[in-house]
């Protein structure tokens, strides 16, 4: 096993993967991560929009913004009624 078949895993199936700003570094082997929105599988060679906070894989720009979109909306709500109620005072 050479060190690009360690990095991208000649066992097969889904890796476990740790996103950092700019790279990922490989936990458990695989050939692949899921689309956290689509739930594709994504290729390692072919990974190449991820989240550092949500640590989360994206197969497409437009996954990915969906997302967020969706992370800033729900940060937008209120957390609960008693913070709407203070907030109205």
């Amino acid at each position: 096993m050479n060190r690009f078949e360690r990095l991208f895993g000649a066992q097969g199936g889904e890796a476990r993967i740790r996103f950092s700003d700019g790279e990922f570094h490989v936990l458990s082997p695989g050939e692949y991560v899921r689309c956290a929105v689509t739930g594709e599988p994504i290729p390692l060679q072919e990974l190449r929009y991820w989240s550092v906070e949500l640590q989360e894989a994206y197969a497409t720009p437009e996954a990915s913004l969906k997302r967020y979109l969706e992370l800033r909306a729900k940060r937008a709500q209120p957390a609960s009624k008693e913070e709407s109620d203070r907030s109205e005072k």
